[in-house]
């Protein structure tokens, strides 16, 4: 198992009350699995992937990645997990505006020590792979909204992670422009990647192998979905 999480709780400190964003959760996901994570408001979802990519850490409970316990783990330690084993995708782009797609791309092998040459060439192929081998040297502001999104995508590709983490990656998007997206993220497992999408879109979940349904910050629900399963695992 590549996530194994078991009775985590996540509490933050607000004024003088304590909110248990993360109560008690128990959650397992395998290597080159697809799951979506759905759930209202405050139901806890983008504080468990928040965890889950070591962008926080919890109050008590378990999380091992690669059967190494998270909670251990130093500032560096965590940092260095992000940058070689996590990619992240959120709804908001969050690329550079003053720089072209390729340097957008290119950004986390500069943290990474990736020398020149092999950063470009790693870059090419992860915006190559979303579709935009044409568009490497346009700006943001040069770009549509799924252009753009793709653009995130392929830097969360760059470092080669095994998991992309995606946070509402539709969710500034028009519906045409979103199932892109979730036809680029289809193709990413595929292509071996564990995926695990953050959306309170039904749509955007349809593509999921399993949805989790969180409530009040435990998981309410954990179900296969019949339809995508039926549509087998990657090659």
């Amino acid at each position: 198992m590549l996530i194994r999480i078991h009775d985590l709780h996540r509490v933050y400190e607000v004024g003088s009350e304590q909110v248990h964003a993360l109560n008690g959760v128990d959650l397992g996901v395998g290597a080159n699995e697809y799951v979506a994570i759905m759930g209202p408001s405050g139901s806890g979802k983008t504080t468990l992937m928040n965890l889950i990519g070591c962008l926080d850490t919890a109050s008590s409970g378990s999380y091992r990645l690669d059967d190494v316990e998270i909670g251990r783990m130093s500032d560096d330690d965590l940092a260095r997990i992000r940058n070689q084993k996590i990619g992240f995708v959120f709804q908001t782009f969050n690329l550079l505006a003053r720089a072209d797609a390729l340097h957008n791309v290119e950004l986390p092998l500069v943290y990474a020590g990736i020398k020149h040459e092999e950063r470009r060439k790693r870059a090419r192929e992860a915006l190559e792979l979303v579709g935009l081998a044409d568009r490497m040297k346009h700006r943001p502001n040069e770009l549509s909204g799924g252009q753009r999104q793709r653009v995130a995508i392929a830097r969360a590709l760059v470092n080669r992670p095994s998991i992309i983490l995606a946070d509402e990656p539709t969710g500034n998007l028009d519906s045409t422009t979103g199932e892109e997206i979730m036809v680029a993220f289809e193709h990413i497992w595929r292509q071996g990647n564990t995926v695990i999408v953050v959306t309170h879109e039904l749509d955007v979940a349809a593509h999921a192998n399993r949805v989790v349904r969180m409530r009040d910050g435990k998981i309410e629900s954990d179900t296969p979905n019949p339809q995508r399963r039926a549509a087998g695992a990657p090659a």
